[in-house]
């Protein structure tokens, strides 16, 4: 087996449009603005298509298929060994994250699950409360880093999302407590991620973080036609939100820290 390196777009976008919904990043990643910093690669004439996203602290790597493409997903990841860098973080479909254990220590490895708006009216009319959700600008940046050091250190977040537009958040007493936005947002591929919905933990529980995704849902069903998101598939509170807005399942895979053994 032969890995290849694919640098056709209309290509690409020719194989993720089979599955919009479950290649939203790879599709948003096919833009201009962030084109410049993806790889892609394949193993089999029309099989399934890897990125690795060079963006962060450390690469991503997503090698995403349906249950069918499983085996071609593994296959595909193995011919990756000699490419892959001495440490990335994995999105894989599958066994994929097994086959690289016998040339990676593998860290923080848990499943997330791939959801998509399918009822628009359920975020059309999801209660708001007392929340008021506000477009962020560049000009929030301090406050958005100040809740996800306190909220979620860690998490991944590249600021050139903020500058789309595709950022909500609600405030209490002038105070940033809650925030949605997105992982990658194209107006010309019509898709959407969403990603860092986050609330100040002594305020969970009350709706703000809902607010913020119906409103940010309702803003980009203006320019997009898939909207999805992660969620780890152990965080009940979180899918039972996403449930109630009208998303659902549609895939689930492996995510972890790959680090290169000695």
């Amino acid at each position: 087996m032969f890995l290849r390196s694919l640098h056709d777009r209309a290509v690409l976008e020719a194989r993720f449009r089979r599955d919009p919904d479950l290649h939203l990043m790879e599709l948003g990643d096919l833009d201009d603005l962030l084109w410049p910093d993806t790889s892609w690669f394949t193993a089999a004439p029309d099989g399934p298509v890897a990125l690795l996203y060079a963006v962060g602290e450390i690469p991503t790597l997503l090698a995403l298929g349906s249950p069918a493409e499983s085996a071609a997903v593994e296959d595909l990841v193995r011919a990756m060994l000699p490419v892959l860098p001495r440490r990335f973080f994995g999105h894989l479909s599958g066994d994929a994250s097994k086959v690289l254990e016998e040339a990676y220590e593998v860290r923080s490895r848990s499943t997330l699950l791939r959801m998509a708006l399918s009822d628009m009216a359920l975020v059309a009319s999801h209660p708001a409360g007392p929340w008021k959700p506000d477009l962020l600008t560049r000009t929030d940046l301090p406050d958005l880093l100040r809740l996800f050091a306190e909220a979620c250190p860690g998490n991944w977040f590249d600021d050139r999302m903020l500058d789309t537009g595709q950022y909500v958040g609600v405030r209490d007493g002038g105070r940033l407590i809650a925030v949605a936005g997105v992982h990658v947002w194209s107006p010309v591929q019509r898709v959407a991620a969403l990603g860092n919905v986050t609330t100040s933990p002594e305020l969970r529980g009350r709706g703000a973080a809902g607010a913020c995704v119906a409103a940010l849902c309702r803003q980009l069903a203006k320019t997009t036609d898939h909207i999805g998101l992660n969620v780890r598939a152990d965080n009940a509170t979180a899918i039972a939100l996403y449930r109630r807005l009208g998303f659902t399942e549609v895939a689930r895979f492996t995510e972890a820290v790959f680090t290169a053994l000695p």
